[in-house]
């Protein structure tokens, strides 16, 4: 079995020359920077599936009784953001 496979992209003008461009510019092929930029739309899409499956899951009502709840302490005069 073949670890790639070919797959013939059609590009409007502009943007296969900015592709070129780009690709120049960073030092790789055309179609390394292809892939590159195709894997980097999966993994945001795949990134935005994950929390949209966590945001169905959640559970608004506890997480407002456990804002509301009362103990703990207040920050110290020397707590900061680092």
């Amino acid at each position: 079995m073949k670890a790639q496979s070919t797959y013939p992209l059609r590009l409007p003008r502009s943007i296969k020359a900015e592709v070129e461009r780009r690709a120049k510019q960073d030092g790789v092929s055309v179609n390394q920077f292809v892939a590159t930029a195709v894997a980097e739309k999966l993994a945001a899409m795949s990134t935005a599936e994950f929390f949209a499956e966590r945001r169905a899951r959640a559970d608004f009502s506890a997480f407002d009784r456990i804002l509301q709840r009362s103990g703990g302490e207040l920050p110290r005069s020397d707590d900061t953001i680092a």
